[in-house]
């Protein structure tokens, strides 16, 4: 895909109406590569101008913080925000939670205040306006479908409508797991745990969180975070449901809906 950098846009003068911000996962995890690629599409097929920092990105420093070495997340931090500022971003779109609560919360301190938006409430407000075209009739039309909360969008920045009204749009049927919204359980990655070993307990929690989603009995597991994917993935196979259960980004989900 030709996607512009900041640093192309900035040699011939012209500046981008958003950055997206496209994260560890969504550059590195191939999992995680291809909710890039789904949200890309709809941003081209929409029409949005926007650009990427390349090979200017670094990580947000999230993981850094969350497992305790301030130090290191402070000096990408402020590594970030000089590029970011360098640049005279205003606006940054991410498809990942973890790097949006932590720009739009945790940056600003540091001198680096940016309007901050998650893709689920992009693609929300650009169904909303009508910029978005779903075929009628789409892939998923009558599906059953469950979304899983993300900590970092739900109860740590109270966005719990904008997925689901996404979801809605694809004319599915959107059931809800016992554990939702405000009381949403966790799949397991947040807080740096994704890449440590859990402590030791009777249950990981992605499979206890992969059971509740496959009692669902939804054809389809919607996340809005590379990290929950990852884990419900994980947790379907070891349920081994992988051929009648799907694990798929919101972005993934309308990509694949869109009319022509």
């Amino acid at each position: 895909m030709q996607i512009a950098t900041m640093a192309e846009l900035a040699a011939s003068g012209k500046q981008p109406e958003v950055l997206f911000w496209v994260g560890c996962a969504g550059s590195f995890d191939q999992r995680a590569q291809r909710i890039t690629k789904a949200f890309v599409t709809i941003l081209n097929k929409v029409g949005i101008d926007f650009a990427i920092l390349g090979k200017e990105e670094m990580c947000t420093g999230d993981p850094a913080r969350r497992a305790g070495n301030e130090f290191m997340f402070q000096m990408m931090a402020y590594q970030n925000i000089q590029v970011l500022n360098g640049y005279g971003i205003k606006k940054i779109v991410t498809t990942c939670p973890h790097c949006f609560n932590i720009f739009k919360n945790e940056y600003p301190v540091l001198g680096g205040s940016y309007e901050v938006i998650h893709h689920t409430t992009l693609l929300q407000q650009l169904i909303n306006e009508g910029k978005i075209k779903l075929k009628e009739g789409g892939s998923f039309k009558g599906k059953k479908i469950t979304y899983h909360d993300s900590c970092y969008l739900g109860r740590a920045n109270h966005i719990y409508e904008a997925p689901r009204q996404v979801l809605e749009a694809l004319d599915a049927e959107l059931i809800e797991m016992k554990r939702c919204r405000s009381k949403g359980l966790c799949c397991g990655a947040g807080g740096a745990q994704m890449f440590k070993e859990e402590e030791a307990g009777n249950i990981r929690i992605n499979i206890e969180r992969s059971k509740e989603a496959v009692a669902s009995d939804a054809q389809v597991i919607a996340s809005a975070c590379p990290f929950c994917n990852t884990m419900l993935t994980d947790g379907v196979k070891k349920e081994e449901k992988e051929d009648s259960i799907q694990v798929m980004d919101v972005a993934e989900l309308v990509a694949a809906s869109l009319a022509d």
